[in-house]
């Protein structure tokens, strides 16, 4: 029996062609924040836990508008950056020949929080919770916004216009942040500005 080469020659890895760019977000409709506050949070954690629930505590609706945001350790707010990347990959349902799970490895938006230029307001919700029990909500509201992404990508996998295209149509039909145009809402939208 004769026996096999094998012996393989040095392994070649192509080059990624990584690139960066940056995108200025300009906000055409109110963005609406609701970030999960610690009490919430240690609610949730004690619910999985099976520990005993206290009363009720007194509605506090300043502390709650607070809490529903996402203040920057440097100053200011931001919004969560996988949320615009979570609306660019969305926008794949209304643009041929970009498929979303191969646009979600082709581009990342860096950083954490995304900072918003602009002032927070408090704003007061009706709400349906649980079995459709009503209840008031207070949360923060950029009225008028912009933001700024740093975005690196994959040259061969996407183009810098696909990636412009893709957030100007997730700003139309995607949205971010609470009753977005995804949830049946027209708030959280924007565009890419033209510079």
């Amino acid at each position: 029996m004769a026996k096999e080469n094998t012996e393989a020659g040095p392994v070649v890895i192509p080059a990624i062609e990584i690139a960066e760019m940056g995108l200025a977000l300009v906000g055409d409709s109110p963005l609406i924040c609701h970030a999960w506050s610690d009490k919430a949070k240690k609610q949730m954690l004690d619910k999985q836990m099976k520990k005993a629930k206290q009363g009720k505590e007194a509605k506090n609706p300043e502390a709650d508008y607070k809490a529903s945001l996402y203040p920057r350790p440097e100053g200011g707010y931001g919004f969560p950056s996988v949320a615009f990347k979570a609306a660019a990959v969305g926008a794949c349902r209304f643009v041929d020949g970009l498929r979303m799970t191969e646009v979600r490895g082709a581009f990342h938006v860096l950083g954490e929080l995304i900072p918003i230029e602009g002032e927070p307001t408090m704003r007061e919700d009706m709400v349906r919770v649980g079995m459709g029990t009503a209840d008031i909500r207070y949360r923060g509201e950029f009225r008028d916004w912009k933001a700024y992404l740093s975005i690196r990508f994959n040259q061969r996998a996407i183009s810098p216009e696909q990636i412009v295209n893709l957030f100007n149509v997730a700003g139309f039909g995607v949205g971010v942040g609470e009753w977005r145009p995804e949830k049946d809402g027209s708030y959280g939208m924007f565009h890419v500005a033209v510079s």
